[in-house]
C-alpha cells in the first residue's frame, strides 16, 4: 500500500493513494486552515468507521441476512498534551434490515473489532473502543 502527500499551501494537503484516488485534508483554522477540508485526525476516524461499517454489511451478507443500510457514529476523545492521540473512541452502530437478530448484529461487530477491522484494531492500541448497537427493522 502507498500513499503520497502533497503540500497544497497554508495548512492544505493533499494526499494520492496507491489505488488512484486522491482527498484533501487542512490542518485546524487556529493553525493556518481555511475549514475547506477534513483533518487529518478526523480522516483516521472516518477511515475506522468506514472500515468497520464495511465488515459488518460484509459478515452480515455473508451470512445471507437481509441488511438494508449500516451507519456508524462515531465519538473521540483525544490527549491533551501533544502526541494527542485518540484516548476513547465510541461507535454506535445503526443497522438496518429485515428481520435482523441482535445477536447476529452483535456478533458481526464484535467479528469486526476482533478479528477484521484493522484500522480499528490499530486505534485501539491507545484509545478504549466502545460500541453499541441499534437495529432498525425496514420491513415496514
Amino acid at each position: 500500500m502507498e500513499c503520497t502527500i502533497k503540500w497544497a499551501g497554508n495548512a492544505q494537503f493533499i494526499a494520492e493513494t496507491g489505488s488512484g484516488h486522491a482527498v484533501v485534508m487542512e490542518g485546524a483554522a487556529e493553525l493556518g486552515g481555511n475549514n475547506h477540508a477534513p483533518r487529518p485526525m478526523e480522516m483516521i476516524l472516518a477511515g475506522a468507521g468506514g472500515c468497520t461499517a464495511y465488515d459488518v454489511v460484509l459478515i452480515l451478507k455473508r451470512g445471507r441476512h437481509a441488511v438494508t443500510a449500516c451507519e456508524v457514529k462515531m465519538h473521540a476523545e483525544r490527549a491533551d498534551t501533544d502526541p494527542k492521540v485518540f484516548t476513547k473512541i465510541h461507535y454506535h452502530y445503526i443497522v438496518s434490515g429485515q428481520r435482523l437478530k441482535a445477536e447476529v448484529v452483535e456478533r458481526a461487530i464484535k467479528l469486526s473489532a476482533d478479528k477484521y477491522c484493522s484500522a480499528s484494531f490499530m486505534l485501539g492500541k491507545t484509545a478504549e473502543i466502545t460500541h453499541d448497537f441499534e437495529i432498525q427493522d425496514s420491513d415496514s
